[in-house]
């Protein structure tokens, strides 16, 4: 009995101690979480964020949202969307959003994704903001779902708990990439410039909504095109997607100008496209690997030629500038910074961009008790969204009048000149 009794003695005694080391490790990591000491670091020019679009006297901010890796369905950009509209102090939301499904004739049989736009107002109505969130998605899921036999009951019960998560989360994401500099390609581009057509030609009222339809610049887009101001936002995959996609506007314009194929009104359109500055905001951006293998672009290295005016080719630029902002957080193991060198050899001369790098800690790192500190590379590589100094940078941007308190308070700017 004695025995029994100081066996049961000795339990309690190791499970209290247990309960309480527990006890302490939680509070020890919470505590850390706590104060915060993430690292927020912007190397690059002053820029206004979406706010200066307002600043500017725009009656409209359009906003292209484009995803990255993993399956994603309409809707996935709805926390991103409100935090950065309770920024822009944009209350008002239209009762029902729009939606598109995007098709186009050089691919007839391939559903190339979906547009959803919903539309923003601030209190008294007169500014607004039209997001357009682009899934394509449905390009690269018939291919994934040859690998769905991998997660089913046939190979996952010999795995595992952790290790099936795991597996399912690898198998929805790593092929995309592949995919994408696959034979998909083109349809993803299509899609994007379809996307993109979308959101420079019309305007709120004039959208169509629950439609299958291909879209065409109409003669009033360069109208629109004047008084409109735009954004394009992206995530990983994403920040490759949408500066191909650019780079293809710019050589079906350079071709089709060249072939003298342009249609009425559409010089009036490159004209003023020519005079627009275009921010790109790329979070988890991944330009520099998903470069690996590919063949350079043709036209790099000549900044002077065509952005600077009185340069010998200014006048086939394809904007007035873009300004690509990348955000990294260095224990993301799938974001990369955009060195200056990249740029100058890498991206289109006719796109005249300028680089930001904004080195963000998205996850904490936590000190793991003497043996090395720690942060989870899946939030760091997924939590850019819905972090409110990324937001915030989006919205307001650094060094101007309209810089938020929470920048200026938790992230160190080291200004660039020319």
């Amino acid at each position: 009995m004695k025995k029994k009794l100081s066996i049961l003695l000795v339990s309690a005694l190791l499970s209290g101690c247990a309960s309480f080391g527990e006890g302490i490790a939680t509070a020890f990591l919470d505590k850390q979480t706590e104060e915060d000491l993430r690292e927020c670091r912007v190397d690059g020019k002053s820029f206004g964020g979406m706010q200066q679009s307002f600043n500017e006297a725009s009656d409209s901010l359009k906003v292209l949202m484009v995803h990255g890796v993993g399956t994603h369905i309409p809707g996935y950009s709805t926390q991103f969307k409100e935090k950065l509209a309770a920024e822009l102090q944009l209350p008002i939301k239209s009762s029902r959003y729009k939606e598109i499904k995007l098709i186009n004739h050089e691919f007839p049989d391939q559903d190339l994704g979906t547009l959803r736009i919903t539309r923003l107002l601030s209190q008294d109505q007169s500014r607004e903001m039209l997001f357009y969130e682009l899934t394509w998605s449905a390009i690269t899921n018939p291919e994934k779902a040859e690998l769905k036999y991998d997660t089913s009951g046939a190979y996952s019960f010999r795995r595992a708990g952790v290790n099936q998560m795991l597996k399912e989360f690898s198998n929805d994401t790593s092929p995309d990439p592949m995919i994408y500099l696959g034979k998909s390609r083109n349809q993803i581009l299509t899609s994007f410039r379809g996307a993109f057509c979308w959101m420079i030609g019309l305007e709120w009222d004039a959208l169509p909504t629950g439609v299958t339809q291909e879209c065409r610049i109409n003669r009033d887009a360069a109208k629109y095109l004047e008084s409109d101001e735009y954004a394009v936002v992206s995530h990983s995959l994403g920040s490759r997607i949408v500066m191909d996609g650019i780079h293809s506007i710019a050589e079906i314009l350079a071709m089709r100008k060249e072939e003298g194929q342009l249609q009425m009104g559409a010089a009036k359109f490159i004209e003023t496209f020519q005079k627009k500055k275009i921010p790109f905001y790329l979070m988890s951006n991944q330009l520099p690997l998903l470069e690996m293998g590919e063949d350079p672009t043709e036209i790099t290295g000549q900044y002077a030629e065509y952005c600077v005016p009185g340069g010998s080719r200014y006048a086939e630029r394809l904007v007035n500038s873009t300004s690509i902002i990348a955000f990294s957080d260095p224990n993301d193991l799938l974001s990369y910074a955009i060195p200056q060198e990249f740029a100058q050899n890498h991206l289109d001369s006719r796109l005249c961009a300028e680089i930001t790098n904004i080195n963000i800690n998205v996850a904490h790192v936590i000190d793991l008790f003497g043996m090395g500190k720690f942060a989870n590379p899946l939030t760091a590589h997924t939590g850019y969204d819905s972090d409110d100094r990324v937001v915030s940078l989006i919205a307001h941007g650094i060094g101007g009048e309209s810089t938020s308190a929470l920048v200026k308070d938790k992230c160190k700017w080291v200004e660039f000149v020319d």
